[in-house]
């Protein structure tokens, strides 16, 4: 039986063994883009089959049946073009009418997807790769800036969409080089939905977002 000096030198060898033992730090989840998608949210979009000049003449044909069913004045350039369009969109196999029928749901399906947050992700520590998009500066240092995906994202072009872009805060700031910065962002992510407004040179433009990070440093990628 162990007597009690020897129990006591084992308590203390124990405990000065834990207070000596570093804690292992919560290491961040390294995400991609496509993270940010939920699986769920996927769907089968006939339309990204088609090549962009077969997008062009199913566009033609839905134009052509949109005024006929407003009763505006057609002529016979029109029509033929509707025509010629339909038929050669059918002898390549396309169903013109099975798309235009599912025109709306579609839009639908797109729309829930572009909005749709990763839940799994809601309050984790991440560590993701993107470019800066500045929006608000305290002494020449980023403070608040959109991360995209890619350069050139939300600068006279459609933005990407909402769960495709991060509002990122950090409280201290970092230095940037300039607009789309790349950069490796770890922090706090969530799912948040928001409209920050960023300037351009000839205006501003708000942007939706569908995620925040609070940002605890933000690294050059490298």
């Amino acid at each position: 039986m162990m007597n009690r000096g020897m129990f006591v030198f084992a308590w203390l060898f124990t405990l000065c063994f834990m207070v000596i033992l570093p804690v292992q730090a919560e290491q961040p989840r390294e995400l991609l883009w496509d993270d940010l998608i939920p699986k769920s949210a996927d769907f089968h979009d006939p339309f990204t089959t088609l090549i962009p000049e077969q997008l062009y003449l199913l566009a033609t044909v839905a134009q052509f049946r949109a005024r006929q069913d407003e009763g505006s004045a057609i002529d016979d350039k029109e029509v033929a073009e509707a025509e010629n369009a339909y038929i050669d969109l059918k002898a390549k196999g396309v169903d013109v009418d099975g798309l235009l029928a599912q025109r709306d749901e579609i839009a639908e399906k797109r729309r829930q997807r572009a909005t749709a947050t990763n839940g799994e992700l809601d309050g984790k520590l991440v560590r993701m790769p993107g470019y800066v998009l500045p929006l608000e500066f305290t002494d020449k240092k980023v403070t608040e800036f959109l991360l995209v995906p890619y350069v050139g994202a939300c600068i006279h072009t459609p933005p990407p969409p909402p769960n495709q872009i991060i509002l990122v805060k950090i409280h201290d700031g970092f230095e940037s080089a300039g607009m789309f910065t790349p950069v490796w962002v770890n922090g706090v992510l969530r799912s948040q939905q928001g409209n920050p407004s960023l300037s351009l040179v000839d205006g501003s433009a708000d942007i939706p977002v569908a995620y925040v990070l609070t940002a605890d440093d933000v690294e050059p990628y490298e």
